[in-house]
């Protein structure tokens, strides 16, 4: 009988431990996972995705400005008026986000802020202000940092040009 126990305790000390994962397991599994994302785009592709995003610059009152051209829409509020050219100071990818950083400026700034949804990566872009031409967007951009006392969160502000 005593033989008997002490072979099932030696096959349970054999079996418990492989049907558990462990320590090691995880390990290997997030060691896998961490190569798969950086095999999965290298460093000379991500270059070219950026150096694409930021080639759509014009030449506006003698300023190189970064205006990108795409189809959004009003996403917060629907008596917010978007204009064709807005100068955006941040994008989100969750709505709450992009409508408390909009009134953060429109209280402490004074800008009549709003957030257009949409493009190719389906973002919330709060607009610090919209205008009817390139011209006064390309001022505005111009002289941000005297502006508005905010931190800009995109790391260049541009325009969007609103199809």
């Amino acid at each position: 009988m005593k033989k008997i126990l002490y072979l099932l305790i030696a096959l349970l000390a054999v079996v418990l431990p492989s049907c558990h994962s462990n320590e090691q397991n995880y390990r290997e599994a997030y060691e896998k996972a961490v190569e798969r994302r950086k095999t999965g785009i290298g460093a000379e592709t991500y270059a070219k995705i950026e150096a694409e995003r930021q080639r759509y610059t014009h030449v506006i009152n003698g300023d190189s400005v970064r205006m990108v051209y795409m189809n959004t829409n009003v996403a917060i509020d629907s008596t917010d008026q978007a204009k064709t050219y807005n100068v955006v100071v941040a994008s989100f990818t969750q709505r709450i986000n992009a409508k408390s950083y909009r009134d953060r400026l429109r209280e402490e700034c004074g800008f009549p802020s709003y957030v257009l949804f949409g493009g190719p990566d389906k973002l919330y872009y709060v607009i610090l202000q919209g205008f009817d031409d390139k011209e006064s967007a390309a001022a505005l951009l111009h002289d941000l940092d005297k502006k508005v006392k905010m931190k800009i969160l995109e790391p260049l502000p541009w325009i969007l040009c609103k199809l």
